[in-house]
């Protein structure tokens, strides 16, 4: 246990000491921030304003706090795994530069320097993405605040869960590069595609439905959804209480993907819960299986 803090707090010094894997996390939920603000905030009132009866009006204010929850869960949904690929680079680079075998020969067991790249990846990713929720929350109180006490809680768990996801993933596909033009050829296209996989950039409801059925088996999908769940929850109620009728706040909630169907069949929060739950898991164990199977090659 003590070397794998130790060897944990190494990583975590090393990533904050390398300031070009550093602000490569930072960036990503800044250039996402002024993407969704500049192109799609329009996007995402219009949809709104679409799904309400003709002749309804509307407190401009529910409109902009829905938008903004919106863009802020599309933010994170996409920073949470990005930036795990960025933080995850440290492997990488420990291959490249031939580090890796300097730690190898040592005492330490591959499982500890595994599971220390683990961690060290999983606590940067969280510092990074728990500030851009903060700052989410500080947009969100300018635009309009109806989060309640538990939205903000769970909110904080969605971080949580997808950056244990977003790290998992990465790690499993990390671990088979060595150098560093494969880490950056993998993390453009992550970054380039993963946002439409998900939902984020474009709602999976506007796909069609032989693509919709396709993503329902990708775990990200539900990642995104929890999000826009708990941070667009209170605008829903308020939206009940202003008057919206109870389809139009169906057609709203439908339109930006809190509401998922798997095969005709609505998937409920706790569900999507479990499916990126059991994603991390299945990737963390995947990762302990490279190791394992690595070390008893290297044996024969």
């Amino acid at each position: 246990m003590k070397q794998l803090l130790e060897l944990t707090r190494r990583d975590l010094k090393v990533f904050f000491k390398d300031k070009g894997m550093f602000i490569s996390s930072l960036i990503t939920p800044i250039i996402l921030l002024v993407l969704y603000a500049t192109f799609l905030a329009r996007v995402y009132k219009d949809s709104f304003f679409s799904a309400l009866p003709e002749g309804f009006s509307v407190d401009p204010k529910i409109i902009d706090a829905t938008v903004a929850g919106q863009l802020i869960s599309s933010l994170l949904a996409v920073s949470c795994v990005t930036v795990s690929f960025c933080a995850n680079l440290l492997m990488i680079g420990d291959k490249a530069n031939g580090t890796i075998r300097d730690l190898t020969v040592t005492p330490v067991k591959r499982s500890t320097l595994a599971g220390a790249y683990y961690f060290a990846s999983a606590a940067s990713t969280l510092i990074v993405t728990l500030t851009a929720l903060a700052c989410g929350f500080g947009y969100l109180a300018t635009q309009g605040w109806y989060l309640s006490a538990s939205d903000v809680l769970f909110s904080i768990l969605d971080v949580i869960l997808l950056t244990l996801f977003g790290t998992a993933l990465s790690s499993c596909l990390h671990f088979f590069l060595s150098t560093n033009g494969q880490a950056s050829a993998v993390g453009t296209v992550v970054s380039a595609g993963y946002g439409f996989i998900c939902g984020a950039y474009m709602p999976i409801s506007s796909f069609g439905s032989g693509l919709r059925r396709v993503l329902s088996f990708l775990p990200g999908t539900y990642g995104t959804s929890l999000l826009k769940n708990h941070l667009l929850g209170g605008v829903f109620d308020e939206m009940s209480s202003a008057g919206f009728p109870e389809e139009a706040v169906n057609g709203i909630r439908e339109a930006i993907d809190c509401r998922l169907f798997f095969f005709g069949r609505e998937v409920t929060t706790p569900a999507m819960f479990a499916i990126v739950a059991g994603a991390v898991v299945l990737f963390t164990g995947l990762f302990v299986l490279f190791h394992i199977l690595f070390k008893q090659e290297k044996n024969k």
